[in-house]
């Protein structure tokens, strides 16, 4: 698919049609929609192909003049889009777009990122642990936002129970000293952090490899900005796919340098590990987007997921969790020619 400023000028006569016009109107031609996307952390790996859209010139391609507004502790950019401060967000995961519906919030989630959810157990290697079951036995350490969630599917899927578990502060240091426990973590951030720290390489279990079947790194819209302005919604999903491939399959420089600038802790080295695994474990390319492009969903998918949480009791089950998304924009095969061919 073509830019969208490649696309005007292809429009018929539009070139010399602007070319015969007076100044003024000539430069509406390559004017540029300013929006403002927010995300949900500070700027790292896991936010590549959005950085790297703005610097390698994507946006602009599509006639967009994008501002990426980092998250934090301390910065809820959710409640700026709510709010009408902020044109888009990057949501964590599908059960957000699930609570805003249960909430009546009038935001949509109109493509997901990442085809599994990053999320993660770390084990020891001495604990021989090979697959998602053997970690029962083990002390495991979940945040406050794992208990209610994902540990409630761990409960209702397969058994597991909360006298193991011990509270997760983003402290690594509880899970080394126990070499019969395991911590939560991000595939794309935590076993980097343990291998610097303590030497060794974690064992890693992906949830997602094992039936947790959440979207994650959504991008959400208000559902009225969406109705209204579908033309600058669609283009700025299909550049921020673009840019994701652009990301992990082309030249990630730009969109790393520009990641630095906005986080200067950042680290090329955890910068290249986090590209790594995200294609290693297939976290934004895999499944749907092989036919439907980065970005794709699912109804099938969808109620799937919705399924599950009704089951382990996190989701209601008279939601209509069909309001949290529309597949209007995506999976339509855009960037899928920028994927390298084995």
């Amino acid at each position: 698919m073509l830019p969208y400023l490649a696309r005007a000028a292809a429009a018929a006569g539009v070139v010399l049609f602007a070319l015969a016009m007076p100044h003024a109107s000539a430069q509406k031609v390559v004017d540029l929609d300013k929006i403002t996307f927010g995300t949900n952390w500070v700027a790292e790996g896991e936010h590549g192909g959005f950085f790297q859209a703005v610097a390698d010139g994507t946006y602009k391609s599509y006639g967009l003049d994008v501002t990426i507004v980092p998250g934090g502790p301390n910065t809820n950019n959710r409640i700026q889009l709510i709010a009408g401060k902020i044109d888009f967000f990057m949501s964590a995961n599908t059960l957000q777009s699930f609570d805003a519906v249960a909430n009546k919030v009038p935001v949509v989630a109109i493509a997901a990122i990442f085809q599994k959810e990053p999320q993660v157990f770390l084990a020891h290697p001495e604990s021989k642990v090979t697959k998602l079951e053997d970690l029962k036995p083990l002390t495991l350490f979940v945040s406050k936002e794992g208990m209610p969630t994902y540990f409630q599917w761990l409960k209702s899927e397969y058994g597991f129970s909360e006298d193991k578990v011990k509270p997760y502060t983003f402290n690594a240091q509880p899970f080394l000293a126990d070499k019969r426990s395991a911590m939560q973590g991000y595939v794309t951030s935590e076993p980097f952090a343990i291998e610097q720290q303590a030497k060794f390489k974690p064992t890693v279990i992906l949830l997602a490899d094992y039936g947790f079947s959440s979207y994650s790194t959504l991008i959400e819209t208000r559902s009225d900005f969406a109705e209204k302005k579908p033309d600058l919604v669609q283009r700025f999903v299909d550049a921020s796919i673009v840019g994701w491939y652009h990301y992990l399959y082309g030249d990630s420089a730009p969109g790393n340098t520009l990641i630095k600038k906005f986080n200067p802790e950042m680290s090329d080295e955890l910068l290249a590990y986090s590209i790594d695994k995200m294609k290693q474990f297939g976290i934004v390319d895999s499944g749907d987007t092989l036919k439907d492009g980065i970005g794709a969903m699912s109804d099938a998918r969808m109620a799937d997921f919705f399924s599950k949480m009704t089951r382990a009791g996190v989701t209601p089950r008279d939601l209509d969790y069909r309001k949290a998304y529309t597949l209007r924009f995506i999976n339509k095969g855009v960037g899928l020619d920028l994927r390298p061919r084995n």
